[in-house]
């Protein structure tokens, strides 16, 4: 085992999954049905820093594999962001509701990281925060994929947004493994690595907790 795959392994040993009070609610539909737009309003916000946060790294660490890995990420954040007006579509939202939509702060707990990241953290750090977490936030998006189609009569075009999400991009594990190993190899502290895996799992969690607060 290379001295990134031991990093995979202890980022995921150390952030296991937790309870989603969120999707649990969502599968049983005891989320209302308006706050549904939250979901869609926050991750509008998320997804358009994400992109910009992603293009940023990109432009620090422009040498392969980083570079190609995060103009990659940024990319399927443009994408997501297309699939996400479908969803706020199906809730009878337009593009000018959600630019309206005044996000929960600590919702957006998880982008002002990703943002902080983009201007001082090291691509060994991002890259694995993503490959420690992925696993687990592609679980949560196919959840709620199937919990919006079975309990909310959402069609299978709404959700696309979710189910874009719920499978990693192929080849993801091993272009994020030798981002980490180049970074480790130039000097790059493990254990900010190991830190920003921590934070961002935290900030994801905080994210689903802020939608299910005082439900």
């Amino acid at each position: 085992m290379t001295d990134a795959e031991e990093l995979v392994r202890r980022a995921r040993d150390d952030n296991p999954p937790e309870d989603n009070r969120f999707l649990e609610l969502l599968e049983v539909a005891a989320v209302p049905r308006e706050r549904l737009t939250w979901l869609a309003g926050e991750q509008w916000h998320i997804v358009r820093s994400d992109r910009r946060s992603f293009a940023l790294f990109a432009a620090r660490f422009p040498e392969p594999p980083a570079g190609d890995l995060f103009l990659a990420l940024a990319g399927g954040e443009g994408t997501a962001l297309g699939l996400l007006t479908g969803f706020a579509a199906a809730l009878g939202w337009t593009e000018e509701d959600l630019r309206a939509y005044e996000p929960r702060p600590l919702a957006q707990a998880y982008p002002a990281y990703l943002a902080w990241s983009a201007l001082s953290g090291t691509r060994s750090g991002l890259a694995l925060a993503m490959l420690a977490n992925l696993q687990e936030w592609g679980a949560y998006c196919g959840r709620a994929a199937d919990a919006l189609t079975a309990r909310y009569g959402l069609t299978d075009e709404a959700v696309a947004f979710f189910r874009y999400f719920a499978v990693p991009p192929p080849g993801f594990t091993a272009q994020a493994t030798a981002v980490i190993e180049k970074g480790l190899a130039a000097g790059e502290d493990p254990r900010e690595a190991l830190r920003a895996a921590r934070l961002l799992h935290a900030y994801e969690a905080a994210f689903w907790a802020a939608l299910a607060e005082g439900l």
